[in-house]
């Protein structure tokens, strides 16, 4: 977890004003970097080297789905002009019902208070489901025993960064819109052979290509985001199993800010575990106005 911070102006201004709205701002949220590693879970016996890059990245959600459940890892790093904020994520996540569950931890507080003083954030936890995301720990305001459900197909960005976490689903149905995809090579992570892709994914190709479940979401960015065009590297196993991806988003906070640069890391790992996710009561949700700070 890094946090740096640098006297320089407007860039600096709005990556401390993201941070300091909660998950990155309810509204225009922000995160990244590289997830930790992953406990391999063995490659299975057919390869996917001589399949045509597109056309793997394009079934790579379809075939998490056929995994079920899965361990995650994640990390999104937040950077403009010289600061640089970077927020961990770990849990579960299952693909067919598109739900998971999460641990996210944030960063020291912005204005350089340790996460266990005054100004400190307590771990959050996420839920994920189709069309939802629900926060405990969200921030001031809030009681500790209330959740904050957010709509995010009405999020500009459709929750690929404002939670912190880009929902696992919405980062596999990305690659459906991948294009200008070139192999890098073979490669080894946490054990397990991959193969490593790099390409430009178009937000709206994607989201015409979506599941119904992820299509709202992808669609709201493709409508909120600056740029269509999202860098990404992806590493497939044998199996077609997509084990890491790394997307780079980019957008302004508001017509006179400066641009952001968000790259968010997924890892997963633990294929076939099964995932409970239990979505919190109505009378458990909080629908009080949220303190920023």
């Amino acid at each position: 977890m890094v946090v740096q911070q640098r006297r320089d102006g407007g860039g600096a201004r709005a990556v401390r004003a993201l941070a300091a709205a909660g998950v990155i701002a309810v509204t225009a949220g922000c995160f990244g970097g590289d997830g930790g590693g992953g406990a391999g879970d063995g490659a299975g016996q057919r390869s996917v080297a001589a399949d045509r890059p597109l056309d793997l990245l394009g079934r790579a959600a379809d075939v998490l789905v056929e995994a079920g459940g899965a361990e995650t890892r994640t990390s999104m790093e937040t950077a403009a002009g010289g600061t640089r904020v970077t927020i961990r994520g770990q849990g579960a996540y299952d693909f067919r019902k598109q739900m998971g569950r999460l641990r996210v931890v944030l960063p020291k507080d912005a204005a350089g208070e340790d996460a266990a003083g005054a100004g400190g954030h307590r771990p959050i936890t996420e839920l994920l489901a189709p069309g939802a995301l629900y926060m405990k720990n969200r921030g001031a305001g809030v009681p500790d025993d209330k959740w904050v459900r957010i709509d995010t197909t009405g999020l500009k960005d459709g929750n690929l960064v404002t939670g912190g976490v880009t929902d696992p689903m919405a980062a596999a149905e990305l690659l459906r819109g991948a294009a200008d995809v070139t192999y890098a090579g073979k490669t080894e992570l946490a054990g397990v052979t991959v193969h490593h892709y790099r390409g430009v994914a178009d937000l709206g190709r994607a989201a015409r290509a979506a599941s119904p479940q992820s299509r709202g979401a992808l669609g709201a960015a493709a409508k909120g985001f600056s740029k269509d065009a999202v860098p990404f590297d992806a590493y497939l196993d044998e199996d077609g199993r997509l084990r890491k991806v790394r997307h780079r988003f980019t957008f302004s906070t508001d017509a006179r800010g400066p641009e952001v640069s968000v790259v968010s890391t997924l890892l997963l790992y633990g294929f076939g575990l099964p995932v409970t996710v239990t979505l919190p009561d109505e009378d458990a949700i909080y629908t009080g106005e949220i303190r920023q700070g």
